[in-house]
């Protein structure tokens, strides 16, 4: 089969397109044909091994898994004998921070981990579109307490995080203040937001509303430009550690003292997250945004322009 593979981190350019031998499901495991995936922040924080911290769980001098991809859509095409509840056909889809091999034509995974059904009507690229990025957006909502009336700033709404979040808090009702470059205000606006700012042309931490929380779905601000933005009981979250890890600092600090807060959004498993994402699916209440799309082999090209950081949405792979 033809995978991504590196076998050490570094940039985009050491991705090799490679034959290997396609894997075999084990007793509890079975083996899925795979139809999309992305190229998503997590995937790229896996091929570099930044932060840092990563190398912990990867592997500390080099990649423990060889081939790249965290999350996948697909079919079902062998099951190990001890699988209960997935058939040949069956169409699935997952994901894990730490890798599942998915940028590959075939992947095994186990039938009790991060493996789901993928909803009817939902296109195998919107099933892979609709995992990373929402499994974080959940964890921000699900760290604090929303209630009507308030008002939420979400830095980098165009994301794969943004995107989602800023569906998902629309669902209560609250003000939305997005920002966003030119070209993406109108999808923004359609999303949800109810006030824009063009961070080409403002900076949003100058503004004199103030919220109940601001979201940083990018990591691109920090908590002190933020924190006047706060009202008194205010939260701030971002999706990043932050410089020398300030945003774990903080979250401690601001927990025992203060009335403002930062909260460090550690994710939720899967299990609690994606069954979430899969009734907003269901309920149209979500549809995950897509930038655009690569074969596999133009892969080391969607990782090049992922770490632009400017992309909108999810960036497919179709192997």
């Amino acid at each position: 089969m033809k995978a991504a593979v590196r076998r050490n981190y570094g940039p985009p350019e050491g991705i090799l397109i490679e034959d290997l031998e396609k894997p075999v499901p084990k007793d509890n495991e079975v083996l899925v044909r795979v139809k999309a995936t992305t190229v998503n922040r997590t995937d790229c924080a896996n091929l570099r091994a930044k932060p840092f911290i990563m190398r912990f769980v990867l592997g500390f001098l080099k990649p423990k898994k060889i081939i790249l991809g965290t999350d996948f859509a697909g079919d079902v095409v062998a099951t190990g004998k001890n699988i209960k509840y997935f058939h040949i056909g069956d169409r699935v889809f997952g994901f894990n921070d730490t890798g599942v091999q998915s940028q590959a034509e075939y992947l095994t995974l186990a039938e009790n981990g991060s493996l789901f059904s993928i909803p009817d009507a939902i296109s195998y690229e919107q099933a892979a579109a609709s995992l990373e990025g929402a499994h974080y957006a959940y964890t921000f909502v699900h760290k604090v307490n929303i209630q009507s009336g308030q008002r939420i700033l979400i830095n980098g709404a165009t994301g794969a995080i943004g995107s989602a979040l800023l569906q998902f808090v629309r669902q209560y009702d609250v003000h939305i203040t997005a920002t966003c470059n030119t070209r993406n205000i109108e999808l923004v606006e359609s999303l949800g937001a109810d006030k824009t700012y063009d961070y080409t042309q403002e900076d949003f931490t100058k503004d004199t509303e103030k919220y109940d929380f601001v979201f940083d779905a990018v990591g691109k601000s920090t908590y002190g430009k933020c924190k006047p933005l706060l009202k008194r009981e205010g939260v701030y979250i971002s999706s990043e550690l932050g410089s020398y890890s300030q945003n774990v600092f903080f979250a401690l600090l601001t927990s025992i003292a203060g009335k403002k807060k930062v909260i460090f959004p550690i994710p939720y498993p899967t299990q609690e997250t994606i069954p979430y994402i899969i009734d907003l699916l269901k309920t149209k209440k979500f549809s995950p945004v897509i930038d655009r799309e690569y074969s596999l082999h133009e892969i080391a090209q969607a990782y090049e322009y992922v770490l632009t950081g400017e992309k909108t949405g999810n960036v497919i792979i179709t192997p």
